[in-house]
Order: structure tokens, then C-alpha cells, then sequence
């Protein structure tokens, strides 16, 4: 299945907290989008390894997903290696999205920035045509993503450019509190952490409303890219 837009995220909440919003936009355009989770999110404190894979399900419907998969990584303990760039390129191949969008490069927990060092390799190397690769016995084609844009986490990070989601805003958070093992729930008996409090589940709208307002947006998702960013036409800027 070929995507235009593939989120990376290594934990299965990480792309609907960092981009879920431009993915609800773009889903309701008719553009095909997707998700790759690199683990399972097995080291966390709340929910399930099987409760997870089922909230992350939930939230590809929200989206409007066209599709989904876990690579099985080890949570907390996977490398930016050969092993593990062959099958991230591997799933890069697969889709061939036009654009790919992963985890922030610099943040609290220690994974995102590995993923996002991994993807960034991976897209470079799925590429080459000396890279071999297969899916279900079939070789498959050197692919690279057009661009490679790095969502905004835990930390605050000045982004390169910011996307109006204020139209899918309540869609994004229909999406996290589709982990409802993770996020703020008054009912839980299960230990509270650093994600599951009422003050983190506000401050993501104190985020987005950080992130549109030097452009006039209600809500906004940022996003760092490594290269410069260009348009055809000054048009394009307004």
C-alpha cells in the first residue's frame, strides 16, 4: 500500500501526541496515511503489551488511517544498527511515502531522539539499489522519502515551520485519549506517571496554542526539518 505521509513513532502514542493532527487533516483530504510504531511501548507503567496494540488501533480509526503496523523493537533497548535500519527500510519500501515524519531529535526520554537518528538513516539508505530488501519473498524497490520532518515533543523546540490544525484539534486529542491506558483518566487504579496527570493532558493544548499563535493559528503542530525548506512560489507562504 503506497502512502503519501508515513509517522514514525517509537512508542505506539508518539505520532498521534507529535503529528496526529496534520494526519486527522490530511486523512480527511482523501490522502492516504499511515503509521509505523518501532515497539510495542512494553517498558511502560501503565496498560498492556495487548491493551496497547488495541488503543493503537482504536486511534488509526480516529485518524482515518489507511494503515498500521508494530516492528516489534525492543522498548528501550533497540539500536541505530544494521539490523534494525534493514527493517525500517524494509517498511520505508513498503509505503513509499513522499513524506515521512518521526520522532523529535532531542527529548526527555532517551528513545525518541535514537528513532529519530534511526529514521533519518533508514530513509537516506532505502534509497540505495545495493541495499536488498524483501517483503513476503518479493524484492523490493529502492525507495527515498521527499522530505523528513521531525515532530515537536516533551521539550519545546523552535520549529522550522508550523501547520494550522485547529480544525482537527478535538480529532488529535479523540486520538490520545484513544490510549486510555496512558493519558489522564479519573477512574484509573493504575500507578500515575508523568503522562497520565491532568496538567499534561492540558498543557498539550497549551502547546498547540504555543506553537499557532506567532502565526495566528488557534492550534498548530511544529516540525524541524534538516534541510531547508522551499516553496515554488512566494504565494505559497500566505
Amino acid at each position: 500500500m503506497k502512502l503519501e505521509i508515513l509517522a514514525i513513532g517509537v512508542h505506539p502514542d508518539d505520532a498521534e501526541l507529535g503529528c496526529g493532527g496534520v494526519l486527522a487533516l490530511e486523512a480527511a483530504k482523501g490522502t492516504a496515511t499511515g503509521i509505523v510504531d518501532l515497539t510495542a511501548g512494553e517498558l511502560g507503567t501503565r496498560g498492556t503489551v495487548e491493551l496497547r496494540a488495541e488503543e493503537a488501533s482504536a486511534a488509526a480509526e480516529v485518524l482515518g488511517l489507511k494503515a498500521r503496523e508494530n516492528l516489534g523493537f525492543a522498548d528501550g533497548f533497540f539500536r541505530n544498527d544494521e539490523q534494525h535500519q534493514r527493517k525500517l527500510i524494509a517498511a520505508i519500501r513498503k509505503y513509499q511515502p513522499r513524506i515521512v515524519i518521526t520522532n523529535a531529535p532531542d527529548d526527555r526520554h532517551p528513545d525518541h531522539g535514537r528513532a529519530a537518528e534511526l529514521t533519518y538513516d533508514a530513509c537516506f539508505l532505502a534509497g540505495l539499489r545495493q541495499i536488498k530488501t524483501s517483503a513476503n519473498g518479493t524484492p523490493q524497490d529502492p525507495w527515498r522519502p521527499e522530505i523528513l520532518l521531525h515532530y515537536i515533543q516533551d521539550r519545546y523546540l523552535k520549529p522550522d515551520i508550523v501547520i494550522d490544525i485547529t480544525e482537527v484539534m478535538e480529532t488529535k486529542m479523540d486520538s490520545i485519549k484513544a490510549h486510555s491506558s496512558q493519558f489522564f483518566d479519573p477512574e484509573s487504579k493504575e500507578p500515575e506517571t508523568y503522562i497520565s496527570s491532568r496538567n499534561f493532558y492540558d498543557a498539550l493544548y497549551g502547546r498547540a496554542q504555543e506553537l499557532g499563535r506567532s502565526c495566528q493559528f488557534r492550534y498548530a503542530e511544529g516540525f524541524l526539518c534538516r534541510r531547508i525548506l522551499g516553496v515554488k512560489q512566494i504565494t505559497d507562504l500566505v
